[in-house]
């Protein structure tokens, strides 16, 4: 297995590693709250940045594998889903948008599944962009929220959550966009007009 795809089964091994430590107050109480903060701001920063380096290695030595192909995505949705749930858990994520995410990342999962299948691609467009830059930044400013509510609560939750509401609407609005075009240009290509049914 090669370094970029060993980043990637890091950042697999990261995604468990946040929940349990999101959960750890909820488990034990409010006095691993320290610890719990600590360890979420670790190992999200870890997963993050191995799916940062993951792919620039890659591509710069030409590490691209088929197994790479496969394993980045499904790691990519399965942390962004965890933080979700987590985030849905504590009351900050809409339950529209968490459906709307759910939706899309379990549909486009069959999609590329079928579009394997036939030995083609499914070829990236600025909404599939936007919605990963909204499910980062989404994600970073929940966190913080998550922190920042544990040792500072006070008044400035309830504009904070506000917030939140809006970059998680546009979260799910753009993923659902990005589905739709996705899904436009697979049935315009005619790739799996041959399928039997």
């Amino acid at each position: 297995m090669n370094l970029p795809n060993k980043l990637t089964v890091l950042r697999l091994i990261m995604i468990p590693v946040f929940f349990i430590s999101f959960s750890l107050p909820e488990w034990f109480g409010p006095a691993f709250e320290t610890v719990s903060a600590i360890l979420m701001f670790i190992s999200y920063a870890i997963a993050e940045l191995s799916d940062l380096l993951d792919g620039k290695i890659a591509r710069k030595y030409n590490l691209v594998t088929d197994l790479g192909k496969v394993m980045d995505p499904f790691a990519d949705c399965l942390s962004h889903l965890t933080y979700f749930v987590c985030f849905y858990g504590m009351g900050i994520m809409p339950a529209f948008a968490l459906l709307i995410i759910l939706w899309r990342e379990f549909s486009i999962s069959f999609l590329r599944m079928l579009m394997m299948g036939k030995g083609k691609a499914v070829a990236a467009n600025i909404w599939g962009k936007l919605k990963t830059c909204f499910y980062a930044l989404t994600s970073v400013l929940s966190l913080i929220y998550v922190v920042a509510s544990r040792f500072a609560p006070g008044s400035w939750e309830s504009n904070y959550r506000t917030g939140l509401f809006v970059f998680f609407s546009l979260a799910a609005l753009f993923s659902f966009l990005s589905f739709t075009t996705y899904l436009k240009a697979i049935i315009d290509s005619k790739a799996l007009s041959g399928m039997t049914r």
